[in-house]
């Protein structure tokens, strides 16, 4: 444990030093010597290293912006069950970066990681199937996996699943959970969910409101297990 530990504070230090000197200087040598401290702790398997290798190429930082370099390291790090590692997989299949598209693949990196508890992968899953996208469209699964996204306090899971609630999209129809999930979106700046509040204060009651807020009020992200 003592010597894991130790490695992941030196992986961290490295990835401190890419980061800072490409910040802060536009010399070439300098931020490739910082790359290199980190390049050991990747080929010698650490996912945490890999994860921070594949998003330096593909975000071009410190190096030619390099997608297939980046699904390559990304994918050692998924396979190894790191979460971030599948989360950043599934969404280079999404979007063909660096990889062929494919929806297929992608809902399986993502049901991976959403699998291990990361509210980004959760909230990605119940899009897809919300909309049918590498998936059997299933409004009742959408909602499932929104929800454990939403319950985290993913903004984008948590407007999302207010509005299957104001529809009655995979849940029954309830204007009240609606207007709940929506105001803590907006609480978090969605600038979406606040427009579906500003909609919903139209058509419910002041009560009604009140009971949203009451909840909104007393609602706590939830810890995954």
């Amino acid at each position: 444990m003592k010597k894991r530990f130790i490695l992941t504070i030196a992986i961290l230090a490295a990835w401190a030093t890419v980061d800072a000197m490409a910040a802060s200087t536009n010399n070439e040598q300098d931020t490739q010597t910082a790359l290199r401290m980190l390049l050991p702790f990747a080929e010698q398997g650490d996912a945490i290293a890999q994860v921070e290798l594949g998003t330096t190429y593909h975000n071009g930082l410190g190096v030619l912006q390099d997608y297939a370099e980046a699904a390559k390291w990304f994918r050692k790090a998924a396979e190894q069950g790191n979460a971030l590692g599948q989360v950043a997989l599934g969404n280079m299949y999404l979007l063909g970066q660096g990889l062929p598209k494919d929806d297929v693949e992608a809902s399986k990196w993502f049901r991976k990681a959403a699998e291990q508890g990361a509210a980004n992968a959760q909230y990605q899953l119940g899009r897809e199937y919300q909309d049918g996208q590498g998936v059997q469209k299933d409004e009742a699964e959408a909602a499932k996996w929104l929800r454990k996204s939403a319950e985290q306090g993913y903004a984008w899971a948590q407007v999302s699943l207010g509005k299957m609630y104001l529809r009655g999209q995979g849940v029954p129809r309830d204007n009240v959970l609606g207007y709940m999930w929506c105001s803590l979106a907006a609480a978090s700046g969605n600038e979406d969910a606040a427009k579906g509040i500003s909609m919903l204060a139209t058509v419910m009651t002041p009560d009604q409101i009140t009971e949203a807020q009451r909840l909104a009020r007393g609602w706590k992200p939830v810890t995954p297990q």
